[in-house]
């Protein structure tokens, strides 16, 4: 029977002598047709190499496996990692326990021939560090289909002039096309969590800016670290103001913009208008 099934997961855990863990952000899908509506986004064929993060009980790996794809289930717990060896016979899995922040995903990439695809429930807490793992990726990973949090779900896809504009929305339009596919309700997962979570499906694509991307991003951390201050205040540490107001009227923008004001585009222009006096002092 199905693991989404509440009263299937709750014997599950009873007879597994385990329960939802809080520090692991644990809340897990009890409603099938959620479970269909991820795979659906994840647009998942037969054959697809699909890397499943945080698969706990199974909900999702039963779903990815009857799709027939090649699954590579990576689990931190214990406990769900032994029981996940009950599907093997459901179709091709292979199973590692081990928190994902040390797994060696460019080993893995690098042993695939085709593009991979994720698809997550993401644990909440470390959503940032997981998706800085995965971006950089986009030679070998065609698509992200993730489970975060709804507010963190709206940064993700933000467009520039917009209250939940980021550094994280540039970060995201930088390696690839974010959409927001669908929300999800508490009641939808035992335990019910307290903020209502979002389905964000990523296709990655090869970044506009090819060279000097670390210096790219610690210009736009220095300039969303003080997001409410103009630009040529946050980044006169990197050029002078008077050289940054030149620049932005350059790029017909005020001399009074401020991060938010400038979309993706705009940022690289940016960078690369000004790399020429920064860069020598990050050298």
């Amino acid at each position: 029977m199905s693991i989404y099934k509440p009263s299937v997961l709750k014997e599950f855990l009873r007879s597994s002598h385990t329960h939802p863990k809080k520090a692991l952000s644990q809340n897990f899908l009890i409603d099938g047709n959620i479970v269909r509506k991820i795979i659906d986004t994840a647009q998942i064929q037969a054959g697809d190499v699909v890397l499943e993060i945080g698969p706990g009980p199974g909900a999702l790996t039963e779903a990815l496996l009857a799709k027939g794809a090649i699954v590579a289930a990576i689990e931190k717990d214990f406990v769900f990692a032994e029981q996940l060896y009950r599907l093997k016979n459901l179709g091709n899995l292979t199973i590692q326990r081990e928190d994902f922040l040390l797994f060696d995903l460019e080993k893995f990439l690098d042993s695939k021939e085709n593009k991979i695809k994720v698809v997550a429930n993401l644990p909440y807490h470390i959503t940032t560090p997981i998706l800085l793992t995965l971006l950089p990726h986009y030679d070998k990973i065609d698509s992200l289909t993730i489970m975060v949090q709804k507010e963190y779900a709206d940064r993700m896809v933000a467009p520039s002039k917009t209250s939940h504009y980021s550094h994280l929305s540039l970060l995201v339009s930088f390696f690839c096309q974010a959409k927001l596919t669908f929300t999800i309700n508490p009641s939808c997962f035992f335990p019910k969590p307290k903020v209502r979570s979002a389905i964000v499906y990523c296709r990655l694509n090869p970044p506009a800016l090819s060279d000097d991307i670390d210096a790219f991003f610690f210009l736009t951390r220095s300039a969303f670290q003080q997001k409410r201050k103009m630009l040529r205040s946050s980044l006169k540490s990197l050029a002078s103001s008077e050289f940054i107001e030149q620049v932005l009227q350059s790029m017909h923008l005020p001399i009074t913009a401020r991060p938010e004001e400038l979309n993706l585009q705009e940022f690289i222009s940016l960078f690369k208008q000004i790399k020429t006096v920064f860069l020598p002092k990050q050298n």
